[in-house]
Parts: structure tokens; sequence; C-alpha cells
């Protein structure tokens, strides 16, 4: 799966640019715990190309956003797609993380 990583200032944006889904959505978990693990974790998922999620991916992004609660704060995720956006709220998941309509707004989110 390719998973583009880049920087803002402190905040790291973590673009998937496909659907996640099997092997790919493991290795986007184990980015995110990378991200977690830091002093400051500041991380954006950016969702634009992701047009679907399945189980696994959902399972992935529950345990991020339950580490990152344990330290105040919320997975912030970007530019997600009207598909992802109903699976969130099919599956009751969407007041978990914090949804931009754009990765400038989620970033100017952590000042």
């Amino acid at each position: 799966m390719k998973i583009e990583r880049t920087t803002a200032g402190s905040v790291e944006i973590v673009a998937p640019q496909e659907p996640i889904v099997e092997t790919g959505a493991e290795e986007l978990s184990e980015i995110l715990q990378a991200c977690i693990q830091g002093v400051n974790p500041r991380v954006v998922l950016a969702m634009k190309e992701v047009g679907y999620l399945d189980s696994l991916a959902l399972e992935g992004l529950v345990d991020a956003a339950d580490q990152l609660a344990a330290r105040s704060l919320q997975l912030k995720m970007a530019a997600v797609t009207p598909t992802c956006r109903e699976i969130f709220e099919l599956t009751g998941l969407s007041g978990r993380f914090q949804l931009f309509d754009n990765i400038e707004d989620a970033i100017r989110s952590y000042r």
C-alpha cells in the first residue's frame, strides 16, 4: 500500500493513497502507532484518496484513537470521503475521530 508521509511544522501528515484493506490496514496501523509513540503526537490522517476501509482498518483507527484519548487528544482526519464518512456514521465511530474538511484546517486545530 502506498502511504505518503509529510510534515507541516510539527504536524505529521499521513496520507494513504488507496482504500485501506487487509495488509494496508496493518501497515497504516503501524505508522500511526509510530506517530503516537512520540513525545508530542501531532498527526493528521489525510483521507482524500481513501474510497473505502474495511473492519481491520477500523480496528486500527479505533486503537489509535484510544491511545490518543489516553493522552487527552483525538485522532484528526482530513478530507474524509463520503463513503468513509458514512462507514464511520453507520458503525457509530464518527464521534471517536475529529473530522475536518481539509488538511489545512486539521493542522490549524493544533494551534
